[in-house]
């Protein structure tokens, strides 16, 4: 394929990002509204949860919860692995080898009649969406412009909504036909086309010039970068911004050659900037968007006491309004900043999971709590978006370094699936037994948001990866860096030698 500028992004955002976080959003919540249909019951039986009663139910609750979260177990293991391959396989082809494991699992889950086949098969391809998750925000953030690399990457949060949106609606669909095996195993069958689709069109996009420049291959990152910018291979601007890229290696690669340099603060605030990461993927999971995503069906049902039908229909209409508003963090993003965007989600996130906790507490028969908790379930569903469904890759992928981009992204996307598994555990037992407290423990942990964000976390808006990179290296402590990372831009943060390394390798090329 022969793109070049914006046709080759615009390529590279229709045909891997979105279909990988589509296949994300979709795959993680396939199975949540498929728990209550009579035939998935009679052919798992073992967590079928509709005519069990007492301890039985519990424990099949227990059981169901574990058997869903066999994905987020295989996502978990897929990003950690990243760590390992995701810099020696390159983006590229970590990218098509997540894909094929997709559609492995993918076949596995719609051809099952025995649950240990599709324990595997969901296994399997949380793998690959694990490794996706990791990957492709990384390739985004290392290809797209400074200006724009919000805007491009918070689309991988519109693109999980639009999966879960899908699975929402084609659950209904096939809810409404007679055909009891088809109501879920076309839904389950459906994405492998999404994964063909991704192993299609991986290999005509570019590789990261950033990845080309840490393994020494130059040559290779001016021409994808060229690419990228619609321009040629020695254009000022290219050749200088690889000199920058290439003096960034050479100074942060002493420091940050290593996994366990992580662990370290030092020089370069590793440690700080991973905990950053680490802390953000926390909260993305423990502020409840799990929990209303995967369960949305189940929390309309079986919490709130309506029927089936009106279930599916509340739970498509929650993930659409979702979808909908993930376009007002692409409009906000590189104008109002990260931070800011961060702190609006979370005091809305907060006050929601409030309200559903005091609306939860009354008994289903009253009809103006059910609506008051359904209203507050499309107002969560405005909030997380903003700031916690797109943002917490970008973020991630942004004060990583160069060298170690991969692997602290892989890491820190664990621990996203890490908490997702302890939500997918918990929430079917904790909606059987606790009812509307269980909002309380996410009330709480949304609350911290604001003032976390306040104090810890820099401004990473208009700077370009290089720049940041120095923001951290030369800051006196962290409170310097988050307030310096405040302050107005006022052109390139980065030092002479950067630029003297740009100017000269013009020159050079020149010659």
């Amino acid at each position: 394929m022969g793109l070049q500028g914006g046709s080759l992004r615009l390529a590279q955002l229709f045909l891997v990002v979105l279909p990988a976080f589509v296949l994300f959003g979709y795959n993680q919540s396939g199975v949540g509204g498929l728990l209550s249909l009579r035939d998935w019951n009679d052919h798992f039986p073992q967590i079928d949860t509709v005519d069990a009663t007492g301890a039985n139910k519990s424990n099949k609750s227990t059981v169901q919860g574990a058997v869903v979260s066999t994905f987020t177990i295989g996502a978990l293991f897929g990003a950690l692995s990243c760590s390992w391959v995701g810099d020696v396989l390159g983006r590229r082809k970590t990218t098509f080898v997540a894909a094929i494991l997709t559609l492995i699992g993918e076949i596995l889950q719609c051809t099952s009649f025995h649950l240990a086949q599709f324990i595997v098969g969901r296994f399997i391809l949380g793998w690959g969406v694990g490794m996706l998750s990791t990957t492709v925000p990384v390739w985004q953030s290392e290809c797209a412009s400074t200006a724009n690399r919000g805007k491009h990457v918070v689309l991988d949060g519109c693109f999980i909504s639009l999966g879960f949106t899908l699975e929402a609606w084609i659950n209904l669909g096939f809810y409404e036909q007679n055909n009891l095996p088809l109501q879920w195993r076309l839904p389950l069958a459906i994405p492998c086309l999404i994964s063909l689709v991704l192993i299609a069109a991986v290999f005509s996009i570019p590789e990261s010039p950033r990845w080309l420049c840490n393994k020494n291959r130059f040559e290779e990152a001016k021409e994808s970068l060229a690419r990228f910018k619609g321009t040629s291979p020695v254009d000022p601007e290219v050749v200088s911004e690889i000199g920058g890229i290439e003096l960034a290696l050479e100074d942060t690669g002493r420091s940050a050659a290593k996994l366990s340099d992580i662990f370290t603060n030092g020089k370069d605030r590793l440690f700080y900037r991973f905990s950053l990461c680490i802390f953000l993927q926390f909260l993305q999971q423990m502020c409840g968007s799990n929990l209303i995503s995967t369960y949305s069906t189940i929390i309309f049902q079986d919490g709130l006491g309506m029927d089936g039908e009106t279930s599916r229909i509340l739970s498509g209409g929650a993930l659409t309004w979702k979808f909908l508003s993930c376009f007002v963090a692409f409009f906000t993003i590189d104008r109002f900043g990260r931070r800011k965007l961060f702190m609006f989600s979370g005091a809305g996130m907060a006050s929601c999971m409030l309200a559903l906790a005091v609306a939860g507490s009354f008994p289903t028969s009253n009809r103006s709590a059910q609506i008051a908790s359904a209203f507050f379930v499309f107002l969560f569903n405005f909030f997380i978006p903003i700031g916690f469904l797109g943002a917490n890759f970008l973020y991630c992928a942004e004060v990583a370094p160069t060298r170690l981009r991969v692997a602290m992204s892989g890491i820190s996307t664990a621990n996203h699936w890490l908490w997702n598994f302890v939500i997918n555990m918990a929430t079917p037992v904790a909606i059987e037994t606790i009812g509307w407290q269980y909002y309380l423990v996410f009330l709480c942990i949304s609350a911290t948001i604001i003032p976390m964000v306040w104090f810890f976390y820099p401004e990473t808006m208009g700077r370009s990866l290089e720049e940041l990179e120095m923001m951290f290296s030369e800051g006196q402590s962290v409170f310097s860096i988050v307030r310096e990372s405040r302050k107005p831009l006022t052109g390139s943060l980065l030092p002479e030698a950067y630029r003297e390394k740009g100017e000269k390798a013009m020159e050079d090329e020149y010659a």
